[in-house]
């Protein structure tokens, strides 16, 4: 994988044990941000019911979260290189949490929206800083194994927000308060949180002094075509990953009259798929190269789409899984492209998952209006053009040793 290819920056190599041991935890932590994701995506239909919210205003309340996460990303990346990538998780955690709690119990009180807003813009930045700072991390522990992970560090990602989905459904069918729900998963997560992040790998003076010299050496990520492109690629990959996880389980209530559950286990179902692709998906990224693997994802991303919102409900169950395979592998993918220089990781990571949640600003707010007009279904058509959009500027991620 290209993420090994420059070694001329990197730290001396450490006790395989230790960066076995830092693996598992970068598993954990990634699984975590999912399960915590998952918590409130998959009660999203039961608060919109809750509070009474058109899909315009829900596409707003979410649209706080957006927010959040695109204000914590860019300073992510020097967050992580000031205090650790352990401590900026660390720190994400306490923030994401926080807000997490706090939009449980505006929906429960069935309390403003603004109060939701202000809670979902705590669990976006803590999100980000989270997001990035894990990504960063697993990048580091990818170099020191010498082999791909990365797509299965996501992986974990979304097998918690699997098992965090499938919780939700039983949690919306049993109509437990979000409170309670939310709760749980914040022990949950701090516990297994203060176990993973002491197994990070350590972070030497030298690393230190190498970001900042890389940092004073280089003109800004920001004026890096390469980095760009590769930022369009993960914008239009969260967008196809993040529409399904905002509007899939409304998609399927309001466009197939299907109960809230079964919305969900829509949802649950995408999400499955998504990370079986991702766990099989190295092996493809290792024989056949990122651009052709990509440019595959993103035509099955479009035809998945088109099967939810055209096909009968059990068709449109196909269609979610479909679209989960398509989803899966852009954002690892442009994750890893972005850190093939280890000295520019935090820096281009930084911009590159910056422009990739601008899909989380941009999505909620124009599906919901879209949905508004044409209905949440028919709003999913975005998707399917997006996707063949990307296939434009998938070259980007190519590895630098086959320039």
């Amino acid at each position: 994988m290209s993420a090994m290819t420059d070694t001329t920056s990197l730290p001396q190599p450490l006790d395989r044990a230790r960066v076995t041991s830092a693996r598992t935890a970068v598993f954990v932590v990634f699984a975590l941000a999912g399960l915590v994701f998952a918590s409130w995506a998959s009660r999203i239909a039961d608060a919109k019911a809750a509070l009474g919210l058109s899909a315009g205003e829900l596409g707003l309340t979410l649209f706080a979260a957006s927010v959040g996460s695109v204000t914590g990303l860019p300073l992510a990346g020097r967050i992580s290189d000031r205090i650790g990538a352990s401590r900026a998780v660390a720190l994400g955690i306490g923030v994401g949490l926080a807000g997490l709690l706090a939009v449980g119990l505006v929906v429960d009180a069935e309390g403003p929206r603004l109060g939701v807003a202000a809670g979902l813009f705590c669990v976006g930045l803590g999100v980000g800083v989270w997001d990035v700072s894990m990504n960063l991390e697993g990048a580091d522990v990818e170099r020191q194994l010498g082999t791909s992970v990365m797509p299965h560090f996501h992986a974990a990602f979304s097998g918690g927000t699997v098992v965090s989905a499938l919780i939700g459904a039983a949690m919306s069918w049993g109509g437990v308060p979000l409170t309670v729900h939310f709760l749980g998963a914040t022990v949950l997560t701090v516990g297994l949180a203060w176990w993973a992040l002491p197994r990070f790998l350590p972070r030497s003076a030298e690393h230190h002094e190498a970001a900042r010299a890389a940092r004073e050496r280089h003109r800004s990520a920001w004026l890096e075509p390469r980095t760009l492109l590769i930022g369009v690629v993960v914008f239009a990959a969260a967008f196809t990953e993040g529409t399904a996880n905002d509007w899939l389980a409304v998609a399927f209530v309001e466009g197939h009259h299907l109960p809230a559950w079964a919305g969900v286990l829509a949802f649950a179902t995408f999400l499955a798929f998504m990370t079986l692709a991702r766990l099989l998906g190295t092996g493809l990224l290792d024989r056949r190269g990122r651009v052709p693997v990509l440019r595959a994802s993103f035509a099955l991303a479009a035809v998945g789409a088109a099967l939810v919102i055209f096909g009968t409900p059990w068709l449109a169950f196909v269609g979610a899984a479909v679209w989960g395979i398509g989803a899966a592998l852009g954002f690892p993918v442009g994750m890893s492209a972005s850190a093939d220089d280890a000295e520019r990781a935090a820096a281009r990571m930084s911009v590159v998952a910056t422009i990739g949640y601008v899909a989380f600003i941009a999505g909620p707010p124009v599906l919901g209006l879209l949905g508004d007009s044409v209905g949440v279904l028919y709003s999913l058509l975005v998707v399917g053009a997006l996707a063949l959009l990307a296939l434009t500027v998938v070259p980007a991620v190519r590895e630098p040793a086959d320039d």
